[in-house]
């Protein structure tokens, strides 16, 4: 297990030789993308409200939306064991990676560890070519390991082939008007004719497959997989027509032999349709990441002991209300009837009603117009600066 990416920052305190029980900060910061870890940026947080004139306790509780590295967030406050696993990478590559098993039973899987974009240099990036089998390596080791429960964080994927790698590796066939199999997927899925399940693993007729999606994108359409995700994956405009053309005739196929209808269904179009593939040919369930999150981690009995709530992500806007990691954690927050404070490297010149209903503060971690990647490599420096000016004028309040 790379340890490397789990940091337990949860004994933080803001000088803590002066505490006032009534002032308690949680800070629970999703990813800053391309950046910081969650847990790289509370522990920013933490560090600067440290260096303020703020006397507070603070408690670090890093979140994760179902984006990249919330399988580690999740096997960190669940307090699982990472369990060495070989899979495939993007292009077919075998890696040395793991999985995370919680006991009784329990396995989280990080997509990306397998299938992310991370592990390919930019010049690698092949959307058409590119395939999740080894995520689906990543569930049958799951399912040797006895797991009757398996959450699947799905974000930061390099692949926009509805899951048929995942399914491949599981026993699924995807075939032809011949009945060939289609080898070159997602490239040949517009040739796509019939799914033969015969051979795809029992096990998961008795397992829970619980999906965690950061994005609420359908698999087809303007919004869905291949049109909004494509070109983040190195798709050309050709490329994401033949991608949408392939994603579509996968849901027809799917539909006519399952009568599951999901071309427009939300949630569907998570890790380049992957949820798709798994919610129409097994018993998966597509879930808010988010919130599955903070229920399972007992968010709840954090806030209940807290004071002020500090989130953040690289960025915020009106896409934050469709159920990223902050809104998750100030809607739990506001629930609670605790002021939220939301730390950004980005946020809107004019910020709208529906974002001032859930957080209080917006603050921009950057105080000069930067290009964007002197921008990614000070993040963790801003945000404790930022921190810094946060806790003075609480301080002084």
């Amino acid at each position: 297990m790379d340890h490397s990416r789990i940091f337990d920052c949860s004994s933080l305190t803001v000088n803590s030789d002066h505490i006032i029980e009534r002032m308690h900060i949680l800070i629970a910061p999703n990813a800053f993308k391309n950046s910081l870890t969650a847990n790289e940026a509370a522990a920013a947080i933490g560090r600067g409200l440290a260096r303020s004139r703020l006397v507070a306790t603070s408690e670090c509780f890093p979140v994760g939306d179902g984006g990249d590295g919330t399988g580690d967030l999740l096997i960190q406050h669940l307090h699982g064991q990472g369990i060495p696993a070989e899979a495939r990478d993007p292009l077919g590559r075998k890696r040395s990676t793991y999985f995370g098993l919680i006991q009784p039973h329990t396995a989280i899987i990080e997509m990306a560890n397998a299938s992310g974009l991370r592990l390919l240099n930019p010049v690698e990036l092949d959307p058409l070519h590119a395939s999740s089998y080894g995520a689906g390596e990543l569930i049958r080791a799951a399912l040797d390991h006895h797991a009757k429960r398996i959450i699947i964080g799905m974000g930061g994927s390099a692949t926009v082939d509805g899951g048929t790698g995942i399914l491949q590796a599981l026993g699924a066939r995807f075939l032809n008007s011949q009945g060939q199999p289609l080898d070159d997927l997602p490239a040949r899925l517009p040739d796509l004719d019939s799914i033969d399940l015969s051979g795809l693993d029992p096990r998961l007729g008795t397992t829970e497959l619980i999906v965690l999606c950061d994005v609420i994108n359908p698999l087809a359409g303007a919004e869905g997989a291949a049109a909004v995700f494509g070109p983040q994956k190195g798709a050309s405009p050709a490329a994401v027509r033949q991608l949408e053309t392939g994603l579509g005739r996968l849901a027809r196929v799917i539909t006519r032999q399952t009568g599951k209808e999901m071309a427009t269904l939300p949630r569907t179009g998570t890790a380049g349709g992957a949820a798709a593939g798994l919610y129409g040919l097994t018993q998966a369930n597509l879930v808010s990441g988010i919130d599955y999150f903070l229920e399972i981690t007992d968010f709840d009995t954090a806030l209940a002991r807290s004071t002020h709530v500090i989130t953040g992500e690289g960025s915020i806007d009106e896409q934050t209300l469709q159920g990223k990691g902050p809104f998750g954690v100030a809607r739990h927050a506001k629930a609670h009837g605790l002021p939220v404070i939301a730390l950004a490297g980005r946020i809107p010149a004019e910020i709208s009603a529906g974002l001032k209903e859930y957080f209080d503060m917006l603050m921009p971690i950057t105080s000069e117009p930067l290009e964007l990647a002197e921008a990614l490599r000070l993040t963790a420096v801003n945000l404790e600066r930022t921190a810094v000016q946060l806790g003075d004028w609480l301080a002084a309040r």
